[in-house]
């Protein structure tokens, strides 16, 4: 297993590095110039031949590529050209949120679509296989945007059930678990930033400090948010689960588990849903990927500065290091989230020798 792992992570270099490189050259092929962009009616040719020497644009490409990469391998993500910021920092400081969104959206979408694939492939035909299933084509057929608009207008405009936007409510500070413990740390490190990025997972933060209001403030504030983005691959979890179990559950050990008397809940429990698990957790790796990625319009209903929101914006000013910076992480988390996969299948079948 450790030769396994090793071996997957030294293959993920070159791709990474693939897509490192592609993305620095699509970056720049977004039409549009970073300096009118950011500077607008003040983009004069002086103005924005000062803005290219101040932030290297007017190196060749080859030249900034090589840079960047020479920065990247020192674990440098360059500058924001935007905010004249780490980008090291802004990913610090909104990563967090979209994680906990993406988490939170990915737990509710397990919790409700295995269980539905499970009763709709044990009761096969049935009312509540054909209800299930509609059910799912409807998730999958709503867009993120219009279903949260929806849930705005209903949960937190008529009911007021929940609050409609935002992370935590006005005047509630989340305070870092170093500084409720006493920690000194000092600013602008590694350290620094490495509890800087827990801390702003605010749920955890808040659960590990005993910031009870807090907590239930900030789970208030995703509840929403979490479920329009979780629709889509609750409704797909469903689907998968489904079809899985009913190939599973015509295999002949399970005639045979049934043969020797077996209730139908210990068949499916014990001898048929862990193999019909298999094909699920791949689903689920690939759809927490696409949440960490696909979180911009959840983010931009809701008024989340999340990692999504982030993007969008360095998009729109052409603000290239945060572009490259944030798609290095996602493709990293892309790669140990598969790793974590293909090693969770030697757990579920005993069969699988990943070595």
């Amino acid at each position: 297993m450790p030769q396994y792992i090793v071996r997957r992570l030294l293959f993920a270099i070159p791709v990474l590095f693939g897509i490192l490189v592609v993305t620095f050259l699509l970056a720049r092929a977004i039409p549009g110039d970073p300096c009118k962009s950011i500077l607008g009616e003040k983009a004069t040719a002086a103005a924005c031949e000062a803005f290219a020497e101040n932030k290297g644009l007017n190196e060749p490409v080859p030249v900034q590529l090589g840079i960047y990469i020479r920065d990247i391998a020192s674990g440098d993500f360059g500058d924001s050209i935007r905010f004249s910021r780490p980008v090291a920092q802004i990913l610090v400081e909104r990563i967090p949120l979209t994680i906990e969104l993406a988490m939170t959206a990915l737990i509710l979408a397990l919790l409700v679509g295995v269980p539905l694939g499970v009763i709709s492939a044990m009761r096969h035909n049935s009312a509540a296989d054909v209800g299930t299933m509609v059910f799912a084509n409807i998730g999958v057929s709503m867009p993120v945007f219009w279903l949260g608009l929806m849930l705005i207008y209903v949960f937190a405009a008529q009911l007021g059930w929940l609050p409609p936007s935002g992370r935590l409510s006005a005047g509630l500070i989340s305070v870092p678990f170093y500084e409720v413990w006493g920690w000194t740390i000092e600013p602008d490190t590694f350290q620094f930033r490495t509890l800087e990025f827990i801390s702003n997972h605010y749920l955890f933060n808040s659960l590990i400090t005993g910031q009870w209001a807090l907590f239930w403030d900030g789970v208030r504030h995703l509840i929403l948010p979490a479920v329009a983005l979780s629709t889509i691959p609750m409704a797909i979890i469903a689907r998968m689960t489904r079809s899985s179990l009913l190939d599973v559950l015509g295999r002949d050990y399970v005639r045979t588990a049934r043969a020797k008397g077996a209730t139908e809940r210990r068949v499916v429990a014990k001898h048929a849903l862990r193999n019909a698990l298999l094909p699920v957790v791949t689903i689920v790796g690939l759809q927490m990927g696409a949440l960490l990625s696909g979180a911009v319009l959840t983010e931009t209903v809701f008024g989340l500065a999340g990692m999504g929101t982030m993007l969008f914006e360095a998009i729109t000013a052409r603000d290239f290091p945060i572009i490259q910076g944030f798609t290095v992480i996602v493709a990293t988390a892309y790669v140990l989230l598969n790793l974590l996969v293909d090693v969770s299948y030697a757990y579920l079948d005993p069969r699988i020798r990943l070595e």
